[in-house]
């Protein structure tokens, strides 16, 4: 039988303001919420580095990730890899890359190691060909002159060519590549569901650009910043937004504290929902997440997110929220002006 002790919790502070609940439209205007909130605290004179944004998996700060750049914050990151620096994306990145521009020598290099029975020699030869044109790349004769290669290379090009009317729908051009790419990347990895969140988020992200050129310039975007597996000073010479798994924000506290995705299906998780051990501590890390804010607290969850492992459209707040009214937590919705 399991058992739960029953608490008092209490503040002795007689005055502040209520933790508030942001309802966003989708998950880009969760990020741009973040970034703006950040900004207008900044302006208040709160310092960047006594402002954390809280996750439960390192792949939820991606999107927010992309946003911080292009707003020029920079931001540490901890308990996880920023989203640029995982090996995963930047294969997918190099696809984009020689779609764009078939003369991007190191991102051909990148890809071609990802296929089978193409080595270094191998790579050498293909590069020196589209180097020297013996591959033609132009029309409807885009790469069709395979030579001796190996039939994983064939398969590759043959790729390439079908995703040439796509230029202009990124989004579509990442499912593709990303149904080419995963078989190697099950082979390739052992924890290939977790990356496999990590790509589905890259598809998010593609699906609300227009054309590959934009994509790849905001992904190129890179602040001063770094990525570390635990929590160490920045240093007095630049302040850093702080973006840290709940696992790794155990025993710090920030004046103000954003949680994001606060989203039943992602907090708590999908695969721990039936599981009463795991959701006892999902909650747990819930109540270690809300209790880092010394001043602000600010708990956001988008709407209407597809999970594609269960088909399931997310749309409700974390159920640990549930029976909070507005005595204890101040609702705002976001939407697109």
């Amino acid at each position: 039988m399991r058992r739960r002790f029953d608490k008092q919790l209490y503040s002795n502070r007689r005055e502040g303001s209520l933790p508030q609940l942001i309802v966003a439209q989708n998950e880009q205007m969760q990020s741009r919420y973040v970034v703006q909130k950040v900004l207008e605290l900044r302006e208040e004179g709160v310092p960047l580095d006594t402002i954390a944004v809280l996750f439960r998996s390192s792949f939820l700060s991606f999107d927010l990730e992309i946003e911080l750049s292009r707003a020029d914050i920079p931001f540490q990151k901890f308990g996880g890899f920023k989203f640029i620096e995982t090996a995963h994306v930047k294969d997918m990145i190099a696809y984009l890359r020689v779609l764009e521009n078939p003369r991007d020598m190191v991102a051909w290099h990148r890809i071609l190691l990802l296929v089978d029975g193409v080595g270094p020699r191998t790579s050498e030869k293909i590069l020196d060909d589209i180097a020297h044109r013996r591959v033609s790349q132009s029309g409807s004769d885009y790469w069709p002159e395979y030579g001796a290669y190996p039939e994983g290379a064939r398969e590759l090009f043959d790729l390439l060519k079908s995703l040439v009317p796509f230029r202009k729908n990124p989004a579509e051009i990442a499912s593709r590549v990303l149904t080419f790419y995963r078989p190697t990347l099950k082979g390739k990895y052992d924890d290939y569901h977790k990356r496999m969140k990590d790509l589905e988020m890259f598809g998010q992200i593609a699906s609300r650009y227009d054309d590959v050129p934009a994509m790849l310039t905001d992904l190129a975007l890179e602040p001063p910043n770094e990525s570390v597996s635990d929590v160490a000073s920045p240093g007095p010479e630049r302040e850093f937004l702080v973006l840290s798994t709940i696992h790794s924000a155990k025993g710090l506290e920030w004046h103000s504290v954003f949680v994001i995705y606060a989203l039943d299906g992602r907090f708590p998780s999908l695969r721990a929902v039936d599981d009463p051990d795991e959701l006892e501590e999902e909650r747990r890390l819930m109540y270690v997440a809300c209790t880092r804010a010394k001043e602000n607290l600010f708990i956001t969850y988008p709407m209407n997110i597809y999970d594609r492992e269960s088909g399931l459209i997310l749309t409700k707040p974390s159920r640990f929220l549930e029976g909070l009214n507005d005595k204890l937590l101040e609702p705002w919705v976001v939407n697109e002006e």
